[in-house]
């Protein structure tokens, strides 16, 4: 079993709604990747989610793809996100990590062998963007055999019949885009949201996180009264482009503290927002 379902198990006893921050591994540098995982579970992140850079993130705004551009351009691929992965769990064995990405990297790799280098580095949950839950079977398969959970996207258009097939399929939890467009849209609508997770709980038993659009503190209290996780992505990967604009690339310590007192901010207007 993977770190995800206990998680959620405790948040749900205490009343909390996940923190689950997305960042591009690899960037700005691949040796700034897993300090930043370390800062980002300091300021209070209970999850993350690793983005593994590929060449066509089709799901991917400007934000994020340009983050896609800067590890891309340092050589880092499918492997060295995995490592990054191993050396985060030789001090943290206890905050999932997710892969978030496209199915080439794996398919180039082979399902069962990326399985099995995943659960030596301690991976928990693997959403590949671009698999349709008709084709994943092979992939979950594999992953559900080393107890890494396949998580799915449902989107605003996804209607029940396939939101019940995601569900069968699916583990962890369930990755719901709130916004009709790529990472980094805008013009969320909470009560709209709020609605549309009740018709997807009622179709679904798993946990609930919600991505895309999410970028401030407010936004994510907001958001975090209605879901089980709250995903932010956009906001910390542009963060980390503005910070490392001209860094010593010998020293992130800098980068590190703005990004975990970003989390620190959101951690403390989702806790207070969903507790009152």
């Amino acid at each position: 079993m993977s770190r995800i379902s206990p998680l959620f198990e405790q948040l749900r006893q205490q009343n909390r709604t996940a923190l689950i921050p997305y960042i591009t591994a690899g960037d700005p540098h691949p040796d700034a990747t897993v300090g930043i995982m370390h800062a980002l579970v300091e300021g209070g992140a209970d999850m993350i989610e690793l983005g593994v850079p590929f060449s066509d993130p089709m799901a991917d705004g400007p934000v994020i793809a340009a983050a896609h551009e800067r590890a891309l351009a340092h050589h880092v691929g499918l492997i060295h996100v995995l490592d990054m992965v191993k050396s985060f769990r030789e001090t943290n064995l206890k905050t999932p990590v997710i892969l978030m990405g496209y199915q080439n990297p794996i398919e180039a790799m082979g399902a069962d062998r990326f399985a099995q280098l995943a659960q030596a580095a301690g991976l928990d949950g693997v959403l590949t963007v671009d698999l349709p839950p008709e084709e994943a079977e092979p992939a979950s398969k594999a992953y559900r055999a080393v107890g890494i959970d396949p998580i799915f996207l449902i989107a605003p258009t996804t209607h029940a019949e396939r939101v019940r097939h995601i569900a069968k399929v699916a583990s962890g939890f369930i990755y719901y885009v709130s916004l009709k467009g790529v990472t980094g849209a805008s013009n969320l609508d909470t009560d709209a949201l709020a609605s549309r997770l009740q018709e997807i709980r009622s179709d679904c038993g798993l946990p609930v996180g919600v991505g895309f659009g999410i970028r401030n503190a407010e936004t994510a209290a907001a958001v975090g009264k209605v879901a089980d996780a709250v995903i932010i992505g956009s906001a910390l990967v542009q963060l980390i482009a503005d910070s490392a604009a001209g860094a010593n690339t010998d020293d992130w310590a800098a980068l590190r503290q703005k990004l975990q007192d970003f989390m620190a901010q959101v951690r403390i207007a989702l806790d207070q927002k969903t507790q009152n």
